[in-house]
């Protein structure tokens, strides 16, 4: 090979180095959650970014009462929504500056993977498997499963599902441990909380399984269901959660947690959302963690 053949090769060899540096630093500056520095600034925390755009979204159900639904003018309502509203409030000094985004029970750790939403409100029971995806705050509510079914055919006991088509929500507790623990129960599972009642209603399941709350307030609302098997698997706890890249906001929502706790607004969202559906029929205590 003559010289300027060489030199040529040498020149190809450091523009590729050059330009497998500039991608890889490229990457690496992607991957980080914080706002990378301009000219020396400080890097921004996904706390600070909140506090600094004026607007934090919470993801939120949209079709589970009394927890998170929308109402008759659109809005969001219930007992996740208003400890997101006290966030709100707290956090940016305005209730009205949360945005609440509409989740489904499968894709809630998708949305805040993707920074769709920066705190997941919706329900979200803490599982092992859910913590190496995802990092909790504090619990603010107590939950185990449940089962219901139509009057006349009541489900007792989770022997009596052996061989019948139970209905669950995808990526649900429910559906976690019955694909885990009973293999032999058919499972219908529908993307929506909606579906899934509406399959009940049809016939096209045998039962139902979600959380207990939730299925005692459904039973209570709907004449001609009965809750059977009120409380099995493991005594879970459900809390708010964010993305592992975001310890400042996980800091944050821990003592906020503990702070609507003894300031008495976890018994006051109660009150407002879940008592008028319970009643006498469900302890406060049973449901809301207590922070003293």
């Amino acid at each position: 090979m003559n010289r300027e053949g060489q030199t040529m090769k040498k020149t190809f060899k450091t523009l590729t180095a050059l330009l497998a540096t500039a991608t890889l630093a490229f990457g690496l500056t992607a991957c980080n959650d914080k706002e990378p520095a301009k000219d020396g600034a400080k890097t921004i925390s996904s706390l600070e970014q909140i506090q600094k755009d004026g607007k934090v979204r919470i993801g939120v159900f949209s079709d589970k009462p009394p927890f998170g639904y929308v109402d008759a003018q659109g809005k969001s309502q219930g007992f996740d929504v208003e400890i997101g509203k006290a966030i709100g409030k707290d956090l940016l000094g305005d209730e009205n500056k949360v945005e609440f985004v509409l989740v489904d029970a499968a894709n809630r750790a998708e949305y805040l993977l993707s920074k769709k939403v920066d705190i997941i409100l919706a329900n979200f029971t803490v599982t092992p498997a859910r913590k190496e995806v995802v990092d909790f705050a504090n619990p603010y509510m107590k939950v185990a499963l449940g089962v219901v079914s139509k009057d006349g055919s009541v489900i007792t006991d989770l022997e009596q599902l052996k061989g019948k088509t139970l209905i669950v929500d995808k990526g649900t507790t429910a559906d976690i441990f019955f694909t885990k623990n009973y293999p032999d129960v058919k499972l219908l599972k529908f993307e929506q909380n909606t579906e899934t009642f509406e399959a009940l209603r049809d016939g096209r399941g045998d039962a139902l399984s979600n959380d207990n709350t939730f299925l005692f307030a459904w039973a209570k609302q709907n004449p001609g269901y009965t809750v059977g098997v009120k409380n099995f698997g493991d005594q879970d706890v459900i809390a708010p959660a964010v993305r592992k890249d975001a310890p400042e906001l996980l800091n944050w929502l821990n003592n906020e947690i503990q702070t609507l706790g003894k300031d008495g607004r976890l018994k006051q969202a109660y009150e407002k959302t879940l008592l008028p559906v319970y009643g006498d029929t469900v302890n406060e205590s049973d449901i809301v963690v207590e922070y003293k």
